[in-house]
């Protein structure tokens, strides 16, 4: 089968091999495996991450967002059957989906909304579970809870940013306010839902000072954590909650100690990685996600297609999220 890899981590995106096409044996279900035929993917700052820390040898195949079809099912598999169409976020500790055929533990698979074409459902799933993790499972927030409470999201307009946003928005009562720096970045977060929308290139207490937005209950920050520490421990009210997801270099939580703020990490692959108990939730999750989408309620966070798989046009994407800029999700269909 065809797929995209890499072999030697650290590469500049510019370089031939960081991304380069090759043909790979196609995989073998084994008993709670689909084999899937991948249609569309979607490329996260993960992919980017992976391709530049990896500590694997030979040909790695990166990519964590796909829909595709069935086309062979595990002896133990009960969820699915061949011919269905899917999406899902995969595991990062098994082959990635930039490749014609993929294998997925039936576990963390949904059905792809019915109302939404390949490209925009392979937008949604990673985001979509980091998202609703985030919310519900780390912060502890319920399902029309809320009220008289605030979200305040740092980097709302990225992949995870614009899903979070509406999840809070559509799912809660809370008051959610986003960050975003440009103007057309601004326009994304609002059209997302965003009750208010502030600049996080400006000081972050201040405006929302000005706004009468202070303090805030929950801060969920999706980017440069480190950097913008002190401002959300001035920001949250106390005993106030922060989640986060990404990689800070160095995290120093003793700030947070006067107003007994609690810290929450959250990574969509823990499940997957530790093969927990409640590991089918992701495929519960995602089933819930897809009928919202049906519903009317969420709405795909496609931000750019770069046109069909390949070594090219991945390379295009990658420099994209390296670049600090992008809105939504890059999606890539077909080989």
């Amino acid at each position: 089968m065809k797929a995209i890899v890499f072999s030697q981590p650290g590469l500049p995106i510019q370089d031939p091999q960081s991304l380069y096409e090759t043909t790979l044996p196609q995989p073998t279900p084994g008993p709670r495996d689909l084999l899937v035929e991948v249609k569309a993917i979607a490329v996260n700052p993960v992919d980017t991450k992976v391709r530049a820390r990896s500590s694997g040898h030979g040909p790695q195949v990166l990519g964590w967002d796909t829909v595709g079809i069935v086309r062979e099912v595990g002896a133990d598999v009960s969820l699915f059957r061949p011919g269905d169409e899917v999406f899902y976020a995969g595991a990062i500790d098994r082959p990635g989906s930039y490749s014609e055929y993929h294998l997925v533990d039936e576990r963390i698979v949904g059905h792809k909304p019915r109302t939404l074409d390949n490209a925009s459902a392979a937008a949604l799933p990673l985001t979509s579970i980091t998202a609703w993790e985030l919310l519900f499972d780390r912060l502890g927030v319920k399902e029309k809870g809320g009220k008289g409470q605030s979200l305040l999201v740092i980097g709302a307009a990225g992949g995870v940013g614009s899903i979070l946003v509406q999840l809070a928005r559509r799912l809660t009562q809370l008051t959610v306010i986003g960050t975003a720096s440009r103007p057309e970045t601004q326009q994304w977060v609002q059209v997302a839902g965003a009750h208010h929308v502030i600049d996080h290139s400006a000081p972050i207490p201040h405006q929302l000072e000005t706004q009468q937005l202070s303090p805030v209950d929950y801060v969920i920050s999706l980017t440069h954590t480190d950097s913008y520490l002190e401002q959300i421990v001035e920001a949250l009210r106390p005993q106030g909650k922060l989640a986060l997801i990404d990689d800070p270099e160095q995290l120093d939580i003793m700030p947070l100690k006067r107003k007994s703020l609690s810290v929450h990490w959250e990574l969509m692959f823990t499940r997957s990685l530790y093969h927990t108990d409640d590991m089918i939730k992701q495929h519960q999750l995602l089933e819930r996600v897809a009928l919202l989408v049906d519903e009317g309620v969420l709405k795909t966070t496609l931000g750019e297609h770069f046109g069909r798989i390949s070594a090219e046009n991945l390379k295009r994407a990658h420099a994209l999220i390296e670049s600090g800029k992008a809105k939504g999700k890059i999606v890539l269909e077909g080989f």
